[in-house]
């Protein structure tokens, strides 16, 4: 394990080692630790407008394409300025379809925790996203999260198709019996008709309606 991120003198770092320079690592995939707290956003921004917004009282989220975030993980130095600007970043939510390679999965989850871990180190306030893919990431996806603090998932797009739905909502279940957190952001819908037993748990769901959402919303005004 020590020498995982052990310097190698005259070699370009081409997997980004400085991330996760001092990290400790969970489970067999060594998925990097993050430590959580009870954070609630107040409002959230997509990270392709944070790049442009003067309004820095928000949160960052990562829920659209990955094409536009990509950069993050590529130079994430040349927007540890921004980051630091506003309240916060919720992690980011690299793609993690039924369809693609086991292997690449897993290391979309390691992207997000090891950028966690980079952004905690130099005093980015952060919220840990959850995402899996197929029931083989329910578990490795709560690997190195503390329990008890607040996480975000996206429930966007996961919610139409009867599939996807009982997928998403099988890896919630399991997600909160794992990590027990206090809070719960969810960016897209969170119906009662799902949410209102972990409400009962006495978790607080904090509900941000999609960009997609909210732009047909205003179409149909």
């Amino acid at each position: 394990m020590s020498k995982i991120n052990s310097h190698r003198k005259g070699c370009k770092d081409v997997f980004n080692a400085f991330l996760v320079a001092t990290a400790k690592y969970a489970g067999e995939y060594e998925i990097p630790c993050i430590t959580t707290s009870v954070h609630v956003p107040n409002k959230l921004i997509s990270f392709t407008k944070a790049l442009t917004t003067t309004d820095f009282d928000q949160w960052v989220h990562f829920y659209e394409h990955d094409y536009l975030f990509e950069c993050v993980w590529k130079f994430p130095k040349n927007y540890l300025g921004l980051f630091k600007k506003f309240n916060g970043v919720i992690l980011p939510d690299f793609s993690l379809y039924r369809d693609m390679p086991f292997n690449m999965q897993i290391s979309n989850i390691y992207r997000s925790r090891a950028i966690g871990n980079w952004l905690q180190k130099n005093d980015v306030k952060i919220i840990p996203n959850i995402r899996f893919g197929d029931e083989r990431t329910y578990k490795i996806c709560c690997e190195g999260i503390e329990k008890g603090g607040t996480i975000a998932i996206g429930s966007h797009g996961n919610m139409k198709c009867k599939i996807d739905r009982i997928i998403f909502l099988k890896g919630l279940e399991i997600i909160v019996d794992i990590i027990r957190p206090s809070v719960i952001v969810v960016y897209g819908t969170a119906n009662d008709k799902y949410f209102s037993k972990y409400k009962d748990q006495g978790i607080l769901i904090v509900q941000f309606n999609s960009e997609f959402a909210i732009f047909h919303k205003k179409e149909v005004q």
